[in-house]
């Protein structure tokens, strides 16, 4: 049985290792066709396909999959799984209790159509970037790279308004950190002269890529890198004949309004919506799914309740490393 590329150790002890908030840690887990469904959480437990959003296929058989976490011995029995269909497939093929997975995504066929139906201000900063001596390369994984993503790393200790969990790691740390994926992705790094000011991670699945780190040096702001490795991503794309480029979600849950989601629609990415089950494992998981818990605080809680907890907690990190 093939593993996922995934960084994952298995353990004798029927788990795994993943890397949670920039931190390894032990999660236990279940083997099932080429994927590890790893499970979370303490008083009602999830069950989930580890890597699941790198990953190019789906869960082929999600009812032997139920079937065989049904089985499972009390600290890997689930109350809770939840799995979902990949792009291209938007339409729903199980009858299980779904929800939309809001998917932001770039079409990528064409590097021509996606650069002609950007935003004026967007173009302008690639080539604001190239104006102002951004060099974007394709650089292999080797020390060289680790240590360029460390200075990205360490260029500040707040990121997109939260504490930056990989602010001051080691070398070995980050080495661990980016050693995923490597059969089949791509690092673009932006440089000035000899330095690097931003990265981007680009992991292939198919005719699909997702875009599993994209960073770039608060102090070279005004030198626009993470626009320029986006363009350069698409570029890479349409050579490899990918269609569809995913950027994480679109929407988290009813948090409409963010930076980031101003930033994805600004480089060409707009919302797809994808098929996610949640199928009952328990009497308690079907009654968290009734109730709608599962869909977590940011599917439950009001937009302006989550928009003025995102500003005190804003606030409070700024606060707290002034």
């Amino acid at each position: 049985m093939s593993k996922p590329l995934s960084g994952a150790k298995v353990m004798e002890d029927n788990q795994i290792e993943i890397s949670v908030k920039g931190k390894w840690v032990k999660a236990p887990a279940v083997e099932f066709e080429d994927k590890f469904i790893v499970l979370k959480g303490t008083g009602v437990k999830t069950a989930q396909v580890h890597d699941e959003e790198w990953m190019e296929d789906e869960v082929s058989d999600p009812e032997a999959c139920v079937k065989l976490l049904k089985a499972q011995k009390a600290g890997l029995h689930p109350d809770v799984f939840t799995f979902t269909q990949k792009l291209p497939a938007t339409q729903p093929k199980y009858d299980y209790p779904m929800e939309w997975d809001s998917v932001a995504v770039a079409r990528t066929t064409t590097f021509k159509s996606w650069w002609e139906d950007l935003p004026q201000e967007t173009r302008k900063n690639v080539r604001r970037s190239q104006k102002r001596d951004v060099a974007i390369r394709v650089v292999p994984f080797g020390d060289d790279l680790i240590r360029g993503i460390m200075s990205v790393n360490d260029d500040s200790p707040v990121r997109q308004r939260k504490v930056n969990v990989h602010y001051g790691k080691s070398f070995e740390q980050v080495k661990r950190d980016q050693s995923s994926f490597l059969s089949h992705c791509d690092y673009i790094a932006a440089y000035v002269g000899e330095e690097m000011i931003g990265f981007l991670k680009l992991v292939y699945r198919g005719n699909v890529a997702s875009l599993l780190n994209i960073v770039g040096k608060a102090s070279h702001y005004d030198k626009r890198p993470t626009n320029a490795l986006l363009s350069k991503a698409v570029e890479l794309c349409e050579a490899r004949g990918v269609s569809h480029l995913v950027y994480g979600k679109f929407n988290y849950g009813n948090k409409a309004d963010s930076p980031l989601r101003e930033f994805k629609v600004r480089n060409g990415f707009s919302e797809i919506l994808v098929p996610r089950y949640y199928v009952p494992v328990t009497a308690l998981g079907a009654a968290w799914i009734k109730l709608g818990m599962h869909r977590g605080l940011l599917g439950i809680l009001p937009h302006r309740v989550i928009i003025m907890g995102v500003r005190a907690r804003a606030s409070w990190y700024n606060l707290s490393h002034q």
